[in-house]
């Protein structure tokens, strides 16, 4: 039997003996399984009866009064909106035309106005109750998981990271109450030999409680990284703290959400506000100045009106193992990608069904030390939204399930219309563009009511529309002063982003910066709602994490169509009404301007001469943390390591290494007489090549990929001759 518990498919003596030396050396790559039972859930069947786990938590007084503030302001400063559209375009009558700009309005309008409340409340709650960390035991009692999907990541930050976080977590004394997992679904085979180094290498220095675990196949992507450990391993573990690739959390920050955990049994998820760090271009600095500053305030609005019943962000979490596995296991979407399939943003479902089951999810926002990176470009983001904008449009088709919460509901509705709302803003564009032009250039020849002496030309209220822009403004802005104010008033971080000075400077460029990328990530958000509805899957590539500048051409070639429609609105606004050209201004100015605007954000050089600047600056940045400067350290260690790990070669030449890969193999992955085309090739390769050097030039990737999670293959690898073998007499003659 293997490590995992499957029989090892047949063999030499020789071969089982070097197996069992590895695993004396480094003990199994992961402990003894103890599974859980995963069912998938049903949307559409469910009894709150007989299917709810427990009686759910009611959310306090302060929470029923931030939800009727939240909600109710927001319905409220809707409604004034609205009517002050209508009056706007109600001179002389209300066309076709203009009552779709009305409800465009509205909708974009509804939006801001439930942004800003949310704000307001977050702004109030952090100002006069700011939370407090939870109160950590003397002992943990529960055992956790710190667990870490990778997928196709830089083994040596990847791990770097995870070996600071495992000796700050040693070093508050609690460390014996947590394992931890690298759970890889990594399908590169290099970077897959890198990984199996880079843990050699951890392991040897962090001891027997660091496990890894290869997926040969990942089926259902992160989620289903996720739920293969919890149905597996789960049972050892009463939480598991879930980590992204590019996470970082102080050991404090871990204990802490133990501690809170344990002292919550009506908890389910426990979620943290990662902050932003370890960034440099100017576009992720951008990005990470703003959710230093604004993102509390935000935070802290979500977390006082939902109370318990809050949502899951999908990493920099803690979670109950036993209440995932019972109730979010994910069911397939019926019918094809892009809306059906697996469920791409899971963390949205999964924090919905563990409220429905009746637990609690929310936010521990008194818990500091919760990092995360950002991508550092503008074209880097965009492929990362494509990938959310699909997950989240899926949501419609969970938004009808049976007893779900209203605020999981409202949840996914607010991700839905993260992304709705830029071709909503978009169609408002181009309605107020044919309303000018009507008025300008067309003759009316229609009556609104039947039979009237004069037709209905569309006209405006100038003075009434100004003042609701101004209000529209006012709305959309307020978030980012209440965060200026509140980093104002706070010492500690008005000192760590520079003092007041460069603080207010700071928050206008990265305003000034947000409005000119605005009509850009309009049109990119468009784009990808319009190909999502004509059933085109975004896939799932890994995402760019390092801050290398973006080549200008590959800027070009994503952004040449932005800039023709922000050419073409300017020609267009020219020739109806220049004062048209005035009010659109922004927009136009973003959109001609992105070529140079993308490649400017994307450079490293920049977003470094404005940190030496201290623009932009924020606290973690002036005194970085030391778990970041601890993996900082360690990466560079660990990168000669990464760097000696050849892919196939490493098997070929270590056969110490190629023992340790062997035993951390799971098995025999394929049935006899199943035999697939890239196996097939392989073999029939692997017998036909005369040198390994002719055989690594003749195997794909996938084939290799192939042959080092084979060990039938891998024998055939190992018989291949380091040289031709030159027949007696060739040479001679």
């Amino acid at each position: 039997m293997d490590t995992l518990g499957n029989p090892w498919p047949p063999e030499g003596a020789g071969r089982s003996e070097q197996r069992l030396a590895a695993l004396a050396e480094f003990g199994p790559p992961m402990p003894p399984e103890a599974a859980l039972s995963m069912p998938v859930q049903q949307l559409f069947d469910f009894d709150p009866v007989n299917e709810r786990a427990r009686k759910p938590p009611r959310p306090g007084f302060w929470c029923q009064i931030s939800r009727l503030v939240v909600f109710g302001g927001g319905l409220a400063l809707t409604a004034y909106g609205a009517h002050e559209m209508y009056e706007v375009v109600a001179i002389g009558g209300v066309t076709l035309l203009e009552w779709i700009l009305v409800a465009l309005f509205v909708a974009n309008f509804s939006w801001i106005a439930v942004a800003f409340t949310n704000a307001c409340v977050g702004f109030l709650r952090l100002l006069f109750a700011p939370p407090k960390p939870p109160v950590v035991p003397a002992l943990l009692k529960e055992r956790t998981a710190i667990v870490m999907p990778i997928y196709n990541e830089a083994p040596e930050r990847v791990f770097a990271a995870f070996e600071a976080m495992f000796e700050e977590v040693a070093a508050t004394g609690y460390g014996a109450a947590f394992d931890w997992f690298l759970l890889s679904d990594t399908t590169n085979p290099e970077i897959f030999i890198e990984e199996e180094h880079a843990y050699l290498a951890l392991r040897r220095r962090l001891g027997p409680r660091v496990y890894y675990r290869h997926r040969p196949k990942n089926n259902a992507r992160k989620s289903g990284n996720i739920a293969d450990f919890v149905s597996r391993w789960g049972g050892h573990y009463a939480h598991f703290v879930v980590l992204d690739a590019d996470s970082v959390m102080t050991g404090q920050a871990i204990v802490g959400l133990a501690a809170a955990m344990e002292a919550d049994p009506s908890a389910g998820i426990i979620q943290t506000l990662p902050a932003i760090i370890n960034r440099n271009t100017l576009f992720a600095r951008v990005q990470q100045f703003a959710a230093r500053i604004y993102g509390p305030v935000i935070a802290a609005g979500l977390s006082a009106w939902t109370g318990p019943d809050g949502n899951y962000w999908g990493h920099n979490a803690i979670i109950r193992t036993e209440a995932f596995a019972a109730h979010c296991g994910l069911p397939m979407l019926k019918g094809r990608p892009p809306f059906g399939g697996h469920i791409l943003s899971h963390d949205f479902v999964e924090a919905a069904l563990m409220r429905r089951a009746g637990y609690a999810v929310y936010s521990l926002l008194g818990i500091s030390g919760s990092y995360e990176e950002s991508p550092p470009s503008l074209i880097d983001l965009s492929a990362r939204d494509r990938r959310w904008c699909q997950g989240n449009l899926q949501h419609t088709r969970i938004l009808p399930a049976m007893g779900l919460h209203w605020s999981s509901r409202q949840h996914m509705i607010t991700g839905i219309m993260g992304y709705l709302a830029s071709p909503l803003w978009m169609l408002q564009i181009f309605v107020g563009i044919l309303l000018v032009l009507q008025a300008s250039y067309i003759k009316p020849e229609y009556f609104p009511n039947g039979f009237a002496l004069f037709p209905a030309w569309p006209r405006f209220d100038a003075e009434r529309s100004l003042n609701l822009f101004a209000l529209t403004m006012a709305i959309l802005l307020a978030p980012k002063l209440f965060g200026l104010v509140l980093a104002l008033v706070r010492g500690s971080v008005r000192r760590g982003c520079g003092g007041a000075f460069r603080l207010v400077i700071s928050t206008l460029f990265e305003t000034i910066m947000t409005a000119l990328l605005a009509p850009i990530m309009m049109l990119i958000q468009t784009g990808h709602v319009v190909h999502f509805l004509f059933g085109f899957d975004t896939g799932w590539n890994p995402q760019r994490r390092d801050d290398g500048s973006v080549p200008i051409k590959a800027i070009v070639r994503r952004h040449r169509s932005h800039v023709a429609m922000g050419v073409l609105m300017l020609v267009a606004g020219l020739l109806i009404s220049p004062s048209l050209v005035g009010w659109m201004s922004p927009t136009i100015l973003g959109l001609v301007l992105a070529i140079p605007l993308s490649w400017a954000t994307a450079q490293l050089s920049y977003g470094i001469y404005l940190r030496r600047s201290g623009i932009l600056g924020t606290p973690e940045e002036k005194a970085r943390p030391a778990v970041m400067r601890r993996a900082d350290d360690l990466s560079k260690d660990l990168a000669p390591q990464v760097a000696e790990a050849d892919g196939l070669r490493s098997l070929y030449d270590d056969p110490a290494f190629r023992a340790v890969h062997l035993a951390m193999l799971p098995g025999r992955l394929r049935k006899r007489g199943e035999v697939s085309a890239d196996w097939a090739l392989a073999e029939v390769k692997l017998k036909e090549a005369h040198s390994i050097d002719e055989a690594m030039e003749w195997l794909t990737p996938v084939q290799r990929m192939t042959v080092m999670l084979d060990a039938d293959l891998i024998a055939l690898l190992v018989a291949i001759p380091r040289s031709p073998i030159v027949p007696i007499g060739t040479a001679a003659a």
